[in-house]
C-alpha cells in the first residue's frame, strides 16, 4: 500500500455525537483496509499471510488489543509497489476471536465487530507497512426493538439463517438476536448484494430503525419478503 487519504471533514450525515469521553479516543490505532465492511457483533474470516499483518495479529493477541478495519475505496488488499490506496475515513474495532495456522506463515483468523470509530486527522502508513490513525470511538447502540411492520425482515432473516445452517454454513455469531431492529439490520447489509460503498454508508448510520426500515425496502424491491 502506497498512499493515503486525508479522511473528508465531518458533515451532517456522519454518525458523530457530542460529549464523547477521553477514554473514546485511540491514539494511532493500527489499521487493517480490506474490500469489506465490517459491523458491530459481525463475524470476520481473514486469511492473513502478509508480514504487516501477521505480525499485527500477534501483537493484538498479546496484548489483547483490537485493531480497526476500514473499507478500501481505492488499491487491494495485498500490497502491490506504486498502487495509491485510499479507504473511508470511519470503520470499525475488530476483537480477535481465535487464531490458527495450518501452514507455516499464514494465520486463519477469526473476529468479531465491536464500536465504530471515526478518524481524526489523516492516516499514516509506518516503516513497517501499517497503517495507523487517531480514532474517535462513536457511541455504542443501544438495543431497539422491532417494529411491527419490520417485523418481517426478521422472519426472513431467521429463514435465511436456518437455510444457510442446512448448507453448513453459520456467517453470524450466535446469540441470534432476531428481537433486535440493529442485529437484524446488520446482518442484512453483510449478506444483501448491494455496493460496497451503501453497504458501509448504512454501517455508520447512527439510527438502527432507519437503516432497518432501508434494509426493508431493499428487500421488498427485490421481492424477497412475504
Amino acid at each position: 500500500m502506497a498512499s493515503g487519504s486525508p479522511p473528508r471533514p465531518p458533515s451532517s450525515d456522519d454518525a458523530t455525537a457530542p460529549g464523547l469521553r477521553a477514554e473514546d479516543l485511540r491514539p494511532q490505532l493500527p489499521l487493517f483496509p480490506l474490500a469489506t465492511v465490517l459491523f458491530p457483533q459481525g463475524l470476520l474470516p481473514l486469511r492473513v499471510f502478509e508480514a504487516r499483518y501477521v505480525d499485527l495479529v500477534a501483537t493484538c493477541l498479546r496484548r489483547g488489543e483490537p485493531f480497526g478495519v476500514v473499507t478500501l475505496s481505492q488499491g487491494g488488499e495485498v500490497r502491490r509497489a506504486g498502487e495509491a490506496v485510499r479507504f473511508e475515513p470511519a470503520g470499525c474495532l475488530a476483537t480477535i476471536l481465535d487464531c490458527d495456522s495450518d501452514q507455516t506463515g499464514i494465520l486463519q483468523v477469526r473476529c468479531t465487530g465491536q464500536r465504530r470509530f471515526s478518524l481524526i486527522g489523516a492516516p499514516r502508513e509506518g516503516g513497517d507497512g501499517l497503517w495507523r490513525a487517531d480514532v474517535q470511538l462513536l457511541p455504542e447502540e443501544a438495543p431497539r426493538p422491532l417494529d411491527p411492520e419490520l417485523q418481517a425482515c426478521a422472519d426472513a432473516l431467521g429463514r435465511a439463517i436456518q437455510a444457510l445452517a442446512q448448507r453448513d454454513q453459520h456467517p453470524f455469531l450466535a446469540p441470534h438476536r432476531l428481537d433486535e431492529a440493529g442485529w437484524v439490520a446488520n446482518r442484512w447489509c453483510e449478506i444483501l448484494p448491494i455496493p460496497l460503498s451503501t453497504r458501509h454508508k448504512l454501517m455508520m448510520l447512527p439510527d438502527p430503525v432507519t437503516r432497518l426500515r432501508l434494509v426493508d425496502g431493499v428487500l421488498r424491491r427485490h421481492a424477497l419478503l412475504d
